[in-house]
Parts: C-alpha cells; sequence; structure tokens
C-alpha cells in the first residue's frame, strides 16, 4: 500500500541545461507540494520586484510547471522500504488536491 507521507525528494529542471538541475528533500509530500509552490512565488517575486503582495491561480501554477524542462519527485514507502518516482503530471494532481483542501478548510 503506497502512503504518500514519507520523506519526500524533489527534483527540478528549470530549463534544459543540466546545470540548471537541483533537488531539495522534505520530511512529506505536502512540505514538497508546498515547496513547488513556493518555487513558483519566488520566480513572479522576480518577475515583479515591486509588487507588495502577488496572488496567482493553478492554471498559472500549472502552465509553470509544464513549463518547466523538468519535474519529478522521489517518495518513500515505508511499507516497501523504497523510494517511488512520481512525475510532473502526478504532482501536479496532488498539488490540486492540497490546494483545495486547503480552500475548504
Amino acid at each position: 500500500m503506497f502512503t504518500s507521507n514519507g520523506h519526500t525528494i524533489l527534483f527540478v529542471m528549470p530549463s534544459s541545461k543540466p546545470t540548471s538541475r537541483t533537488y531539495a528533500d522534505f520530511e512529506s509530500l505536502t512540505e514538497a507540494l508546498e515547496g513547488v509552490c513556493k518555487i513558483y512565488e519566488e520566480h513572479l517575486k522576480e518577475l515583479n520586484p515591486s509588487s507588495l503582495s502577488i496572488t496567482y491561480d493553478i492554471s498559472q501554477l500549472f502552465d509553470f510547471i509544464d513549463e518547466l524542462a523538468d519535474l519529478a519527485c522521489l517518495i518513500f514507502n515505508k511499507d516497501m522500504k523504497m523510494y517511488e518516482p512520481k512525475d510532473k503530471e502526478w504532482i501536479k494532481e496532488k498539488i490540486y488536491a492540497m490546494l483545495r483542501k486547503q480552500a475548504g478548510k
């Protein structure tokens, strides 16, 4: 059974340049998904340095994710004692579910 609350390694490649590759590790999938949102928010801040507040909708976030050369994660499955790879589309689905849950609070 897959549990999505394990240690998560997020891989981000903003451009096709191999030197743009980076990774970050998080204690949970939720933290990693929030990390993707923070990457986008930092990108928006760079584009709009004089703005005091920045707002966006999920379609803009997904467009940003789609423009990344690559985005993937490895999530530790405690039952199987191994990391499971997840792709960009899976990450988008989980971000959508997380944001819906947060909006419902």
